[in-house]
């Protein structure tokens, strides 16, 4: 309480520091600069930014790719940190997050400070380091919003996951095995030992070693074909030959494709099916929205039935522009900034 017995609210910073690019481009337009701290408002919140992760749609929008961005502006989205300002519930208390909103329409992530509706606080599982927790958002919420939002998926029915060693995909492995699904991940090469896929479980289908994918794919479900097929690749030849995978009222998960490049689609044994294909852009989703699914997701962190992501490189926040480079590279794993 305050001298008047008010609520303390906590304490406001002067300054912090902060990524910002003020003109589209490669990691070269990126600065971190010395800036006043955000003020929150009334039904806000103002988080300390421990650690957050870097997406690749986080180097797309730096490269002028999200047609919402105005800069100048401090790009991320996901974040885990403590809570400075705000309602007094929630001082110091430890939380987690991610949206489509923050980095793009709003301030991001990749920063000291970041202000967020105090509606999207939730308090971060104990048993995730501020580095798992700030590498969670997108690729978990992604996973969550296709499978369980999109294709309702049931307990015993079978998943693929196409580019299962990536981060949604890996997520998506992790997620359909916690609901009690078979999964099946296919990808180049075999499944890395310390990989998401690998850890819960999943069946491997390396494409590198697979001379009839679709054949494959059949056997793997003994002719009767997958429930799911969530593709986070989005080439023709995968979306091909997933399509044809499904089975029965059978859902395809679509989030990833490339500019200009179509792909097929035989109408008659897709109708005749009953099948589905559902598009899923978790951009979408704000930070309050995104919240909702965090919390859903707490429970399997907290027990231990989903694994953190795979940390690849940290980096400072000064050091901002070579972990831009290094994602844009095509780092596996993920690519995380600290904020200390």
């Amino acid at each position: 309480m305050d001298a008047a017995g008010q609520p303390d609210e906590g304490a406001q910073p002067g300054r912090t520091r902060a990524l910002r690019f003020a003109a589209f481009g490669g990691p070269e337009v990126l600065e971190t600069l010395d800036l006043p701290a955000p003020r929150p408002g009334p039904e806000e919140a103002l988080v300390r930014v421990e650690a957050g992760s870097i997406n690749p749609s986080d180097v797309k929008n730096v490269a002028g790719r999200m047609r919402q961005t105005v800069p100048p502006r401090t790009p991320g989205r996901d974040f885990a940190g403590s809570v400075v300002a705000g309602p007094a519930g929630w001082i110091g208390a430890e939380v987690w997050g991610t949206g489509g909103d923050i980095g793009y329409t709003r301030d991001g992530t990749h920063a000291r400070h970041v202000a967020i509706p105090a509606a999207a606080l939730r308090r971060k599982p104990a048993r995730l380091s501020f580095a798992e927790a700030g590498a969670v958002g997108v690729n978990y919420v992604t996973a969550w919003l296709g499978l369980h939002e999109a294709a309702a998926l049931q307990p015993g029915e079978t998943v693929l996951v196409f580019g299962a060693t990536g981060g949604v995909g890996g997520a998506v492995a992790a997620l359909a095995r916690w609901h009690g699904a078979r999964v099946v991940a296919c990808g180049r090469g075999p499944l890395p030992p310390g990989s998401v896929a690998a850890q819960v479980g999943a069946e491997a289908l390396d494409l590198t070693t697979t001379a009839d994918l679709p054949a494959a794919l059949s056997a793997m479900t003994g002719g009767k074909g997958f429930d799911v097929v969530y593709d986070t690749v989005g080439t023709p030849a995968l979306f091909a030959a997933g399509i044809g995978a499904l089975g029965f009222r059978g859902r395809y998960v679509a989030i990833a494709g490339s500019v200009g490049e179509a792909v097929s689609l035989e109408l008659i044994p897709f109708y005749r099916k009953e099948a589905r294909l559902l598009g899923v852009d978790s951009l979408k989703r704000g930070v309050v929205a995104c919240a909702e699914v965090m919390e859903r997701l707490a429970p399997g962190f907290e027990g231990g039935a989903l694994p953190a992501p795979a940390i690849a490189e940290a980096y400072p926040l000064d050091a901002a522009r070579d972990a831009y480079a290094a994602v844009a590279a095509g780092t596996r794993g993920r690519v995380i900034l600290t904020m200390g």
